[in-house]
């Protein structure tokens, strides 16, 4: 065989999304752009706030020398201290430049901790649904995941994640505001998953958590984020700049490790090792320039909102199951029908594309990407009825 048998098997369950993506750019050529509701993939259409074009055009068209050279692998010293410097305020914590790691986006930073982490063999507990990257990231590491059912309103089970431990575990991963359901998880039950964890450290097993935060600052109705570092001594969080400030296609992001962690100083440098095999070398050097400043900006929330608010009442008024998400811009209703597959290929046929539920280890839902224009998601409103109506014939 030309290609490995590891890479082969992989390919064989690779992504839904980019499978329905593919499968979406073929039907616009065939009856075009404006006829096809395209809700598959998270890819923002809003452009980045305005401050942030204008710093970058300062950072390209300045005269300072060095600029495009390598720097250290962890990053600008000076852009990590500004990122430091948001961690501080925000969480009291006395987070250094030392805690921050640029990465090539979250997908990096994942990526890079669970190479600083995992031995072979270590499991990593991740909730159902899931992004489905998580499980090729694991196996990257030679590490083996576990999935978790949440509840029925998709939040943490912690009784579940109690029983799922065993002496392998190593890691847990958290997504929150997630994907693909939008649901933010409580301080409360953050709590009772430390309180879980710390009951392991008793006895002498470490578990770490990743969290990942990519769509920390796309959140709604006024519901707080929790701050796990003031929760969970051994938590590491991964920021990604391609949702809250529209960049996904400039790969910019990091790891922040938490300074209250018992030899943090050790994996620090492993992150910072890894970062460097795993041949990202560093963290784009315009980009990290660019975003140090921005930490406290985001694109329009509102918008989202209201995006979230036209597509939840439209599934309703349609008549289906669907948790309202607290956050992200994505909503995962109940399939009316068991086999989401076939689901998600009637939708089709009437040029509305979403991703089946199997693609997120949930058969029997499917996700919609709601991040797409306001006139797509309002002309798509008789589509869903329709369909729901022959799927209850």
């Amino acid at each position: 065989m030309v290609i490995s048998n590891k890479i082969s098997e992989s390919m064989k369950s690779s992504s839904w999304i980019r499978a329905m993506f593919e499968e979406g750019e073929k039907l616009k050529k065939q009856y075009g752009q404006e006829q096809i509701f395209d809700f598959t993939l998270g890819n923002p259409i809003t452009e980045p706030p305005d401050e942030l074009k204008m710093e970058l055009i300062k950072v390209v068209s300045s005269d300072t020398k060095g600029k495009h050279r390598y720097m250290t692998n962890s990053g600008y010293e000076d852009v990590r201290e500004e990122i430091a410097a948001f961690n501080r305020e925000r969480s009291r914590l006395d987070f250094t430049k030392n805690n921050i790691i640029m990465t090539v986006g979250s997908a990096g930073g994942i990526n890079v901790a669970l190479k600083a982490l995992l031995d072979p063999g270590d499991e990593v507990l991740v909730p159902c649904p899931f992004f489905v990257e998580f499980m090729f990231y694991i196996e990257n590491h030679g590490g083996v995941m576990k999935l978790v059912d949440t509840k029925d309103d998709f939040h943490l089970d912690i009784e579940k994640i109690k029983e799922a431990i065993t002496e392998k575990t190593k890691v847990i991963i958290v997504n929150s505001p997630n994907n693909p359901t939008g649901v933010v998880y409580s301080e409360e039950e953050l709590k009772d998953l430390a309180s879980v964890l710390n009951a392991r450290k008793k006895k002498g097993q470490r578990i770490f958590v990743i969290s990942d935060e990519a769509y920390r600052k796309i959140i709604y109705d006024g519901i707080q984020f929790p701050d796990l570092f003031l929760l969970y001594d051994d938590t590491i969080t991964i920021t990604s700049h391609s949702k809250d400030l529209a960049l996904p296609g400039e790969r910019i992001g990091y790891i922040t490790i938490s300074p209250l962690m018992k030899n943090a100083g050790k994996l620090i440098d492993a992150a910072i090792f890894a970062n460097r095999i795993l041949g990202f070398i560093n963290a784009p050097a315009i980009m990290q320039r660019v975003v140090g400043k921005f930490q406290k900006n985001s694109v329009d929330i509102a918008d989202y909102q209201k995006k979230r608010d036209l597509i939840y009442n439209i599934l309703v008024d349609a008549g289906f199951e669907v948790v309202n998400p607290g956050g992200a811009f994505y909503i995962f209703p109940k399939s009316p029908i068991k086999d989401d597959i076939k689901f998600v290929t009637d939708l089709q046929k009437h040029h509305v594309l979403a991703v089946p539920g199997i693609g997120f280890g949930k058969p029997g839902y499917f996700r919609i990407a709601y991040c797409v224009e306001m006139d797509i998601i309002e002309r798509s409103r008789p589509f869903f009825k329709e369909v729901l109506g022959k799927a209850g014939q």
